[in-house]
């Protein structure tokens, strides 16, 4: 069977931000996707609340980045962070975090490659997932089918062939080149592959509950921030969503009612509010044994279950997301080489248990504090004050674990990856909380500004395949790089940049880039074994 009488090159199953940031992705390079939705349509549930730096540098090169701000928390809302006994008494620790705004104007002013092109933005999953299904929508070889739910699937050398339910319960058959399980931590996908979660499972398990109240936000008389943890004995924090309109609230208490009155003791004022969902959820810490098998891969939730602490679920999922599809749309047109797929699980499951780790590392912080609560921190006596003191003490340190793990979200590097160039030594370590910019193969090329203004990255067309760098005036020959590369049939753009500051970051006068901008090879002249090295970088 050709790919044309297939319904779909790929089939994506599962419709949240995973599945449709890799819809929209093999959609803009010609792929046609197919996604797969059990839900009948986008659900007003609270679940993920902030695209990381990372996501939203990649929506940036996926051409989305605007919508994606302007469906958002307005960028003047600050982001602070709080550690309170109440919304209503004095903060025990107040972080300050830059809206939006402010760190725009901050990264204006970065040389130093160590900053994102890209701020994080606060978006709820129930804003961004309609949005990106829209989006989706648009481009004409892709389809979102909702109300279609997997029931199993089967393949083999050439093709995988699902069977699906309708909503009026009707089976019938879909058959792609590949599929890509995007179905979440009770992936259905990964179920019938065999394949096993490791890690802890079901550390706790909380309520969460949505509320709609019109003035809160603005009434909050300890300042605006966007979470607010609660030193309390059932382990409280709000939320504010994107409307400011709307809060979540996680707690663990034994009923959905009890919701109700958690979220009128974390206010502490008299407000008019609406408790419009309660759900429960686990904390779990797990990492799928493998991300795929033949031709179905998994991605996201699907492969990682993080704590939400340190918001690194979904946008490790939008990174497995966009190191799939560029190896799956090179593999569909013929230039990709048998490694390319082979190594999406090598290069994102490293990625995967580092956030995993990382998460566990950002809770236990938050733990720490929390151990310290006694019912007697209320109390004005001495004893009570003390206590305030040290939970604050703690808390103060402890807090930015959960915030602030920007190496977690920009160092994460492919080195080891068979599509990655080795240099003698170790490479940079990988540290959750700080990044360092860096070109060491398998990293993704730091931002830096061009004398023109313009931002290195968004000079690197998207969709082009490879790039080669050529900085600080080098004359290098890459002419036979070049033929290389058109031999295999991969296109290869070569940028000159005279300017002074990318070389200077960069460290280096050549650097081959892929199409998701991570570091292949770099040198200061042309490469010794061109057609090897084009080789490699395509997978074959």
């Amino acid at each position: 069977m050709t790919s044309k009488q297939m319904d779909a090159q790929v089939l994506i199953v599962g419709a949240g931000p995973t599945g449709l940031t890799l819809a929209i992705d093999l959609g803009r390079r010609g792929v046609r996707a197919l996604v797969i939705e059990q839900k009948d349509a986008p659900q007003f549930l609270p679940k993920m609340e902030r695209c990381n730096a990372r996501t939203m540098e990649i929506y940036r090169r996926m051409g989305i980045v605007d919508q994606v701000r302007a469906a958002g928390l307005p960028a003047h809302c600050p982001m602070d962070i709080f550690v309170v006994l109440s919304l209503a008494e004095p903060a025990l620790v107040h972080h300050v975090h830059p809206s939006v705004a402010e760190a725009r104007a901050q990264i204006a002013k970065s040389e130093d490659g160590n900053q994102p092109l890209e701020p994080y933005q606060l978006i709820s999953q129930y804003t961004l997932e309609p949005l990106l299904k829209s989006i989706a929508e648009t481009l004409p070889s892709v389809t979102v089918r909702y109300g279609c739910e997997l029931v199993s699937f089967e393949q083999d050398e050439s093709s995988v062939t699902a069977q699906v339910k309708g909503g009026n319960g009707a089976l019938s058959t879909l058959r792609a080149g590949y599929m890509v399980g995007c179905d979440g931590g009770g992936s259905l996908v990964r179920r019938q592959l065999g394949i096993d979660l490791s890690g802890e499972a079901n550390i706790q398990q909380l309520r969460q509950a949505l509320y709609y109240c019109e003035d809160l936000y603005e009434r909050i008389p300890i300042g605006k921030g966007r979470h607010y943890h609660v030193a309390d004995a059932e382990g409280s924090f709000l939320i504010v969503q994107d409307s400011t309109r709307h809060f979540t609230l996680h707690s663990v208490v034994e009923t959905d009612a009890e919701m109700a009155g958690m979220f009128e003791r974390v206010v502490a004022m008299p407000v008019k509010y609406e408790m419009l969902y309660v759900g429960q959820w686990r904390m779990n810490l797990l990492l799928a044994d493998r991300y795929g098998e033949g031709r179905v891969f998994l991605a996201g939730d699907a492969v990682h279950l993080v704590i939400p602490t340190g918001g690194l679920g979904m946008n490790t999922g939008v990174g497995d997301a966009i190191d799939l599809s560029w190896k799956l749309a090179a593999t569909l047109a013929g230039w990709g080489g048998p490694n390319l797929l082979a190594a999406y699980e090598i290069e994102r499951r490293q990625v995967g248990g580092h956030n995993v780790a990382a998460s566990g590392f950002a809770t236990q912080g938050r733990r720490r504090w929390r151990a310290l609560y006694r019912p007697e921190i209320r109390e004005q006596t001495p004893a009570g004050a003390a206590l305030r003191q040290e939970l604050a003490r703690v808390a103060d340190v402890e807090q930015h674990k959960a915030t602030e793990m920007i190496g977690a979200e920009l160092g994460y590097s492919y080195a080891g990856s068979p599509l990655i160039a080795a240099e003698p030594g170790e490479g940079p370590k990988h540290d959750f909380m700080t990044y360092v910019a860096t070109t060491w193969p398998g990293a993704r090329l730091p931002h830096v500004w061009l004398d023109d203004g313009s931002a290195m990255q968004d000079r690197i067309g998207y969709g082009h395949g490879y790039t080669l760098l050529r900085l600080g005036g080098t004359k290098a020959d890459t002419s036979a790089l070049r033929r290389a590369f058109a031999a295999i049939g991969a296109t290869l753009q070569v940028l000159d940049i005279a300017d002074e500051r990318p070389r200077d970051v960069y460290g280096y006068d050549l650097l081959l880039l892929r199409p998701d901008m991570h570091v292949v090879w770099r040198g200061n002249d042309a490469p010794a074994e061109p057609a090897r090295l084009a080789a490699m970088a395509t997978g074959h």
